[in-house]
């Protein structure tokens, strides 16, 4: 085994979630090159990783929106680049048109996708000339460390390991003087997965009486004008101005705790090793969560809004109690 193609196309979370197997791969075969084929607007992502030996990038969602001919250009010159190897196996955990796409257009005789039941897209199908078994119970991120030793012929061992590499940051997010800081991440890409603002005031409150600064970023202007509102009721909170991806891993970098809702930068926190609570209101706890022994869990039942006990119970579970991880001085980056 010389050289595989990982097929993972989008988004954060997502993306996140299967860099572990690159190390399942690199731990069955030494010496062997993993490339991964991901949308342009998470390439600098697949880049942190200290695994992937080649990131190859197309800006497919910004063509689809725009369809500009520059970005046009920029897909056909990347499908050249997507070429240059020939490959021993392709592995999409993907799952759909465009990943299928990708997979069929690189080099190689074997190409493995999910059955047609697994699959995000159906048609996606045509591109396989192989199907990994039948997607696993529970864990979507565990399954598909499953699925790529199924079609690769390895027994998955030991928990997931992400080794992600942050750029330094031109200066310390925080003060190396400042309180442990909280970063909430009350934005969701769907409103049915909110987290009420009273909720996120509450448990705020609770992290300044026990010495947190509690941050808030965003990512649009109704996310923000809602991160002020819950701002203007925790004191010493903190609306942090607007930032790009690589900042906001780097903020996350440095902060002693994360709170979230089940978005991309909460699986990111825990990727990261932060210690980390997401909050699942309208998706599943089971399917897409978080868990690491006294560092990052999951709370909800994906049906209704957990209560602020549940948040406050689970920050107390991330690290013995917050009173111990608020007395702990928090990462300054360097």
């Amino acid at each position: 085994m010389k050289r595989v193609l990982i097929v993972k196309v989008t988004s954060l979370g997502d993306i996140v979630q299967a860099l572990p197997v690159v190390a399942d791969i690199k731990r069955a075969f030494p010496g062997v090159q993993v490339d991964w084929a991901a949308d342009e607007a998470f390439a600098e992502l697949v880049h942190w990783s200290e695994s992937v030996d080649r990131v190859l990038c197309a800006p497919l969602r910004r063509f689809k929106k725009a369809r500009r001919w520059s970005d046009f250009k920029a897909i056909w010159a990347s499908i050249a680049e997507l070429r240059a190897y020939r490959y021993d196996f392709i592995i999409d955990i993907h799952g759909v048109y465009k990943s299928a796409i990708i997979a069929f257009l690189a080099r190689s005789s074997r190409r493995i996708g999910y059955q047609s039941q697994d699959l995000g897209e159906r048609g996606a199908a045509f591109a396989y000339t192989g199907r990994f078994g039948p997607r696993p119970q529970g864990n979507a991120w565990h399954g598909m460390r499953i699925s790529a030793g199924e079609a690769l012929g390895y027994e998955v061992e030991g928990p997931p390991l992400y080794n992600l590499r942050l750029p330094e940051p031109a200066s310390p997010p925080f003060a190396s003087d400042s309180a442990p800081v909280a970063a909430f991440f009350h934005a969701t890409s769907k409103d049915d997965k909110k987290w009420p603002v009273d909720h996120w005031v509450e448990v705020g409150g609770e992290l300044v009486g026990r010495g947190f600064r509690v941050v808030l970023p965003w990512g649009s202007a109704g996310e923000r004008a809602e991160a002020e509102q819950i701002a203007a009721r925790v004191p010493g909170a903190t609306v942090l101005p607007k930032m790009s991806v690589t900042e906001i891993a780097q903020m996350i970098d440095a902060c002693a705790l994360v709170v979230g809702t089940d978005t991309g930068f909460v699986h990111l926190a825990h990727a990261l090793q932060k210690r980390t609570v997401m909050i699942f209101v309208a998706t599943s706890p089971s399917h897409c969560g978080v868990e690491a022994p006294n560092r990052s869990t999951s709370i909800g039942d994906g049906h209704s809004v957990p209560p602020v006990s549940a948040a406050l119970a689970a920050i107390d579970y991330v690290h013995g109690t917050a009173q111990e991880l608020a007395a702990q001085p928090h990462k300054a980056v360097a």
